[in-house]
């Protein structure tokens, strides 16, 4: 059981709460009773660990490679923290970490809890245990394209697995959240106890239920440019069945503001490094948010005029940009959350498959209820019916094109994301296309605001964006069934 870097002491304490779900009562002095051994184990305490690996990675430094990809922020020109991620100059050995945490620390532990939870009949930590498996595969699927799944998890019995298809990965995915769904989840109820070691829902199977009915959304979203006939399949089967999907934040949002209790970007960024100067607010981001008069731009940077830097411009000196030595830094606090679902995020996918499989019927509504969910995750109340110019700012382009709807939808994801869910951007906008890349860099005066732009020290050939994450050497350089390299421009199967 691999704990993550980011030691929470919610979940240390936690874990020393329930050993007793799994040890003997007598004392063995060569067994450390904070650390019991893995076959000891139950889904009490591999469940939360996993959880906070899972959070860990895709709310630290993943965020900051998803933050910079979305070009939220840009590395500062007076330091060097994140200039490989900014130029697209990612190789195998870097974010190593994370790959390693999310397999050997998190879906091991979800895996290993789901095989203790079914051999007890245990179908509430099954389906919880299924749905944060599903989600932390679903990340490394969309990172590398293609990891081992079906020869996964299995120890010395295959220390050489073969990696498969992204497709097949997702296929396999949603027939084992099926599978706990079918299961009885809803009977009997958890132990207090229990449901502490829920950092998400505290052990509220109906919103188990939405998060994964929500999750299965998101995934076939996902395939529309590679397998539009299973997504379509796939959504239609979710509406036809009644599904319900999120209508609440789902993440971890309790940390007390401490060392190793804090939000894992803040902690990665600000407390590790002891600096808070490293990411600055890119123009790209605050050139949309100024020109759209969107209040969101203070909650993001702290300003309702924040001085930016152009993306990927941090070699620029004093002489070139002056302006730069008083760039905005993108606002942390140590008590931010880590999102793995936000409900405007949730509104806007359904927005997105009502337009696009049931003729748009209630798509506006979704997008609305999106809209003033994504403000209010902001601190702001925006109310549905009210004179408040942003609904004419954003209003949804009812008469418009597919295609116009589906960019605003979009666009309106990228705006919510900034700080909290940053990967989910970069991800979507490899599927559709939005943010759409500018032909021209933000210093040109036809610059478009909101325009992603080629980073102007990015070193891919033929400025192509990146795409996805290198195969990395912890994996590559054991694993003789690991892929060939491919190029970080190269898409991911779903990719548009």
């Amino acid at each position: 059981m691999k704990k993550t870097n980011l030691k929470y002491n919610t979940l240390i304490l936690s874990a020393v709460l329930l050993l007793s779900f799994g040890c003997k009562k007598t004392l063995d002095v060569n067994t450390d009773p904070n650390n019991p051994l893995i076959e000891k184990a139950t889904p009490e305490v591999l469940f939360p660990s996993a959880v906070m690996s899972t959070a860990g990675r895709v709310g630290g430094e993943l965020t900051i490679l998803g933050g910079m990809w979305s070009q939220y922020f840009t590395q500062a020109n007076s330091s060097n923290q994140y200039k490989n991620i900014d130029s697209y100059n990612l190789t195998k050995n870097d974010l190593n970490g994370d790959y390693q945490e999310l397999f050997s620390g998190a879906l091991m532990d979800y895996q290993l809890a789901l095989s203790k939870a079914q051999a007890r009949n245990d179908w509430k930590y099954n389906l919880m245990c299924t749905a944060m498996k599903a989600y932390t595969y679903e990340v490394l699927v969309d990172l590398y394209d293609k990891v081992p799944y079906t020869e996964a998890f299995q120890g010395l019995a295959n220390l050489q697995p073969k990696f498969d298809d992204g497709d097949k990965i997702y296929t396999g995915l949603i027939a084992e959240i099926d599978a706990a769904l079918a299961k009885d989840y809803t009977s009997g109820s958890l132990t207090a106890t229990q449901q502490a070691t829920d950092f998400i829902f505290k052990g509220d199977m109906g919103l188990w239920t939405q998060f994964a009915n929500t999750l299965k959304l998101k995934m076939y979203l996902r395939m529309v440019n590679a397998n539009p006939s299973a997504a379509q399949a796939g959504i239609a089967k979710l509406y036809q069945s009644g599904a319900k999907f999120l209508t609440i934040n789902a993440g971890i949002a309790t940390w007390d503001g401490t060392a190793n209790n804090s939000n894992p970007f803040y902690e990665y960024n600000i407390r590790r490094l002891n600096v808070q100067t490293n990411l600055k607010a890119s123009k790209t981001f605050t050139s949309w948010l100024t020109g759209n008069n969107d209040p969101r731009v203070v909650n993001y940077f702290g300003t309702a005029n924040p001085v930016p830097m152009n993306q990927g411009d941090y070699s620029a000196s004093a002489t070139d940009q002056p302006t730069y030595a008083n760039a905005t830094v993108f606002a942390q606090t140590a008590k931010d959350p880590v999102w793995f679902f936000t409900a405007a995020e949730s509104y806007f996918m359904q927005a997105e498959a009502l337009e696009r499989y049931f003729g748009g019927t209630g798509a506006q509504a979704a997008y609305n209820a999106g809209l003033i969910a994504a403000f209010a995750q902001a601190g702001y109340v925006l109310t549905a019916g009210s004179t408040d110019p942003l609904w004419t700012t954003y209003a949804y382009p009812v008469g418009g094109t597919l295609e116009n709807k589906i960019e605003a939808i979009v666009t309106q994801k990228w705006a919510s994301f900034p700080g909290t869910h940053d990967l989910e951007a970069f991800f979507e906008q490899q599927r559709t296309g939005y943010p759409s890349v500018s032909p021209v860099y933000s210093t040109d005066p036809n610059y478009v605001p909101g325009k992603l732009v080629y980073a102007i020290n990015g070193v891919t050939p033929g400025k192509q964006f990146p795409r996805r994450l290198v195969f990395p050497a912890v994996s590559t350089d054991r694993n003789i069934n690991a892929p060939a390299p491919v190029p970080i421009t190269t898409k991911v199967w779903w990719g548009k």
